[in-house]
């Protein structure tokens, strides 16, 4: 059907923030998130109402019991950890971060996933991940402390700004560390997740042998979603560029050995996403090549002249005839 503004408005208003549209030429491309909407859904709403309860009692310690949030928490990501178990796929196919608007509790399941998937490929027992997803889902509860106009600011920040949004992780540890239900080591997770393994991060400027793994593996995944989300003063980045971003600030910013876990983890050309390749032909990407991310197959849309082709079909990168294709731009 055709979305009219009022159904735009109405899809908004359930908390969908983005669709897919689906033609002929498309047609068996299927793009599953590594969670079921219901989920994800379910765990946007239990992190706004748990941030929210937690600066309330902040705020009105008189008027607000403090929440217990712990169990509520654990409980969701024994639910997220078994359907990503349960995932046969287990390359995370994330094309729907960046065309998100970036909100902050999108951005922190967002996280949260992420980070749980370098950890299972970490070898993080059971017991360690529901901590590391706590923690992930929680750890800009500090940010809801920062005045509005300084947090959602489009353009640059002064240094005086900057320095309210660096108290942001202490706030959150404090926050956190009062919670009887929560440990104090998920809540190292707030304080560290700004730190980098060359000393020069914040709040105490700790090395990569000073951090917790936990904080190591949040970075990571903070920063890389942070730099594919839409923001109010620029358009998110694409996967393949955000990744070259990382991999060129592994051994200062992040540590060597969690960004490549996260390489073998996240599909670089998500499902869905429209490439062109080396030859002018256009594509659309319909599976992965876990063992090869840079390399997935993809249905041939268009010919190197620009023309749409008469039958669409797919191609596989990895296969011999077709090394010498190499994708050069993305687009969604």
């Amino acid at each position: 059907m055709q979305l009219t503004s009022f159904l735009l408005k109405r899809l908004q208003g359930m908390g969908i923030t983005s669709v897919y549209i689906e033609d002929g030429r498309t047609e068996g491309i299927i793009v599953e998130d590594v969670i079921s909407q219901r989920t994800r859904q379910e765990a946007l709403n239990l992190v706004h109402g748990t941030l929210q309860n937690i600066v309330a009692a902040e705020k009105f310690p008189r008027h607000f019991q403090r929440p217990l949030v712990g169990r509520k928490v654990r409980d969701m990501f024994d639910t997220i950890l078994h359907e990503m178990r349960s995932n046969k796929n287990f390359t995370l196919n994330l094309a729907n971060i960046y065309t998100t608007d970036g909100f902050l509790y999108h951005h922190s399941v967002n996280v949260a996933i992420m980070s749980l998937s370098i950890g299972m490929a970490y070898g993080l027992t059971d017991k360690q991940l529901i901590e590391l997803g706590v923690g992930t889902l929680l750890h800009d509860v500090g940010k809801l402390k920062i005045p509005p106009e300084i947090l959602n600011k489009p353009g640059r920040l002064t240094n005086e700004e900057f320095e309210i949004i660096k108290q942001h992780s202490m706030w959150g540890y404090k926050m956190l560390n009062s919670q009887d239900d929560i440990s104090s080591v998920v809540a190292h997770i707030a304080l560290e997740h700004h730190e980098k393994v060359d000393g020069t991060g914040y709040p105490r400027g700790l090395t990569g042998r000073e951090m917790h793994t936990y904080a190591k593996i949040t970075s990571v995944a903070d920063v890389y979603e942070a730099l594919t989300a839409n923001r109010c003063y620029r358009q998110g980045h694409l996967p393949d560029h955000a990744l070259e971003l990382l991999m060129g600030s592994c051994g200062s910013h992040f540590d060597y050995e969690i960004v490549q876990l996260f390489l073998r983890t996240i599909a670089i050309y998500p499902t869905g996403m429209t490439v062109t390749l080396s030859t002018g032909e256009t594509a659309v990407v319909a599976e992965n090549n876990p063992h090869h991310p840079q390399r997935p197959v993809i249905r041939i849309i268009k010919n190197e002249r620009g023309e749409d082709v008469t039958v669409p079909y797919d191609i596989n990168l990895m296969e011999k005839e077709y090394l010498t294709k190499v994708i050069v731009k993305c687009e969604m």
